[in-house]
């Protein structure tokens, strides 16, 4: 018996060969009818990002709802309290003060900057962000 998986435009199948009787035979299971990826937050240097969250989160966040900014330059930041936006355009280069790695984030991305954190906003692509404060 031989394996393989088969991919569609929206579907899985998983494909069996057969050869354990005189005449072989192809078998597909179908393994789900709709593929999406999910998104997955993750954490570096202190910021918390999430690509490209699901509608369905940024509604029950009301994201829409929260106010726009947008930027288009170099400069430094001090987060007086939580900040949690959502790019609807634009790319960045985060320095958080202290390290010389940066994170970059843009358009899709869903991101958290803690209360205290300062960094350096690095701006290549113009920004417009939904943003709230906690």
């Amino acid at each position: 018996m031989a394996c393989a998986f088969a991919c569609g435009s929206s579907s899985l199948f998983l494909t069996i060969k057969t050869t354990s009787t005189p005449k072989q035979s192809l078998l597909r299971y179908p393994l789900a009818t709709n593929v999406r990826a999910e998104s997955m937050a993750t954490e570096k240097l202190g910021i918390k990002v999430e690509k490209n969250p699901p509608e369905s989160k940024l509604s029950q966040l009301g994201v829409h709802q929260w106010p726009k900014r947008g930027c288009h330059s170099k400069f430094p930041w001090t987060y007086s309290s939580k900040e949690t936006c959502y790019l609807l355009e634009g790319k960045v280069k985060v320095y958080p003060d202290g390290s010389k790695e940066f994170l970059e984030i843009g358009a899709g991305d869903s991101v958290e900057f803690l209360k205290g954190m300062s960094c350096i906003w690095d701006v290549s692509g113009a920004v417009d962000k939904h943003h709230k404060f906690d």
